[in-house]
């Protein structure tokens, strides 16, 4: 925002001056210029030190005072924490005098026999002051603003694994009871049923709910991925060789360490972030072979995926629409991690990285967020007969 003119705002000014009548050619020079203010002046460091206790729109200083110098005041200010302007009038400054001044941080600097610069210089010099503290507060409150974000993210993360955890016991505790319930009417009936016909229609029936107990368990893994509970080396294991199952596409996992001990939420990142990078692979890159790295090293957890598909074009990851990457750069921040895609024409690389404490490693068990803790029940036994 532009600052008001010099009539339309009462400013405060201390100065640092040891002679009363250059102190006054000074005052008249800013009436003349339509500046309204109050003015303080001050000839002595002590004094100084003391009217810095107050709030003031700028400071101007003579350079040679009685056992003090302008330099000395704008030394004193800088240490206090200060940002309020610094003009130095002087009757004779050097070049390098006034060079060693702008670089301790003065806002200008002029002669006394050049008081007609006087007005515009501490002009100048406020409305620096106001844009520097503005940036300033726009700067804080963009990182407010971001960590708020950051925040909501996370919470929105837990919220939607707790919803999918909770659909995913729904889906066991009704749809699946409910299945094999079906299931096992159905083998009661082929079991006592005399017409060929019947039997026929039975086993069509029979297959039709087996198909949707084993959608039912699929729907499940992806909502809740229980597996997780026996470590992620061996969810991503599962996860890897049931894909190249589904897909076709060669994928091979490697692993530096066949047990890993991590923190809390950890787990569950790098395994979202593995399931999100293999359906893209399977939607866009038209690999024909994928490799998933897991490691540990130097406290860090990294896992990379990457196939040898056609890659990405410059725009694809700026879309306005496009949200996968970006979903996982926020899960990864909920874990102090980051996410990098590397791409090109030979295929594309996606990296989760996390920095872990010091012994996370040894920690006992691979400790879990409350909505996956072990359920009673086992999906894996639905409609067994």
């Amino acid at each position: 925002m532009p600052l008001p003119t010099p009539s339309e705002r009462p400013w405060r000014f201390l100065h640092l001056e040891d002679s009363e009548l250059d102190h006054q050619l000074a005052m008249a020079q800013l009436t003349r210029a339509g500046f309204s203010f109050t003015v303080k002046r001050v000839d002595s460091s002590a004094a100084f030190q003391e009217a810095l206790l107050d709030r003031w729109d700028a400071v101007l200083s003579d350079y040679n005072l009685p056992g003090y110098t302008g330099l000395q005041a704008l030394d004193h200010l800088r240490r206090t924490g200060l940002e309020t302007p610094f003009v130095l009038v002087s009757g004779e400054i050097g070049e390098d005098m006034a060079v060693n001044a702008m670089r301790k941080g003065a806002s200008d600097y002029l002669l006394k026999s050049n008081l007609a610069r006087l007005a515009p210089a501490l002009e100048h010099a406020i409305d620096a002051a106001e844009s520097r503290r503005a940036r300033r507060e726009a700067d804080a409150e963009l990182v407010r603003s971001r960590q708020q974000l950051s925040e909501l993210a996370q919470h929105l993360q837990t919220s939607v694994e707790m919803e999918r955890a909770a659909i995913a016991r729904e889906i066991h505790d009704d749809v699946g009871g409910s299945l094999t319930a079906l299931k096992f009417d159905l083998a009661w009936i082929e079991r006592r049923a005399a017409d060929t016909e019947l039997r026929q229609k039975v086993q069509h029936a029979l297959e039709t709910v087996t198909h949707a107990i084993e959608a039912s368990q699929r729907i499940m893994h992806n909502l809740r991925p229980a597996i997780l509970e026996q470590g992620l080396v061996a969810a991503l294991q599962w996860m890897t060789s049931r894909f190249e199952r589904r897909t076709g596409i060669v994928t091979a996992f490697r692993t530096s360490h066949e047990a890993l001990q991590l923190p809390a939420g950890v787990p569950l990142v790098a395994y979202r972030t593995a399931q999100e990078a293999l359906t893209n692979v399977s939607k866009h890159a038209g690999a024909s072979r994928v490799q998933v790295d897991l490691a540990l090293a130097g406290h860090v957890l990294s896992l990379e995926i990457s196939d040898n598909g056609c890659g990405l074009l410059d725009g694809d990851l700026s879309k306005s629409r496009s949200f996968g990457i970006r979903g996982l750069r926020e899960r990864a921040g909920t874990v102090g991690g980051w996410v990098e895609v590397a791409s090109s024409a030979r295929g594309t690389s996606l990296i989760l990285s996390v920095p872990l404490p010091r012994g996370a490693t040894s920690k006992v068990g691979s400790e879990q967020p409350a909505y996956l803790e072990a359920d009673p029940h086992d999906p894996s036994g639905w409609g067994e007969l």
